[in-house]
């Protein structure tokens, strides 16, 4: 794996991360603080959760796979429209790739990872889980 496909996957990993930053500061909050922070934490999460938050973070996720991108093709020689044209078969492969290895990574850390260590340190988190 060369230095590129490196640089895209760790632009997978940032993204995944900063769109599950609605739940990770809440299990981080109680892993440091202990149980007597389990009852702001969970309400922390519900408000980023369930707000505009959850959103904005897509947004920025986005915006931050789309910059990998534009990244990763600049260093391979596809710098205008017009190489992306003549280069479209792999600009739209590697996209699709880039932006489903994103959900994926960040289905599995959100909804299966962070949600098993949030249950874990104490967090009410067991009757909303996706295996109920």
């Amino acid at each position: 794996m060369d230095s590129d496909q490196r640089s895209l996957g760790r632009w997978v990993g940032l993204s995944a991360l900063t769109a599950s930053l609605c739940c990770l500061p809440s299990v981080v909050w109680v892993l440091f603080a202990g149980s007597s922070a389990i009852v702001a934490a969970d309400q922390l999460s519900n408000d980023l959760y369930f707000s505009w938050v959850r959103f904005a973070l897509y947004g920025v996720s986005a915006v931050m796979l789309a910059t990998g991108l534009v990244i990763y093709f600049r260093n391979q020689g596809i710098c205008t429209l017009e190489e992306a044209k003549l280069e479209r078969q792999k600009v739209v492969n590697t996209t699709l790739a880039l932006f489903t290895a994103t959900i994926l990574v960040y289905l599995v850390w959100n909804y299966f990872i962070l949600e098993i260590v949030g249950i874990a340190v104490g967090l009410p988190w067991a009757e909303s889980a996706f295996w109920n």
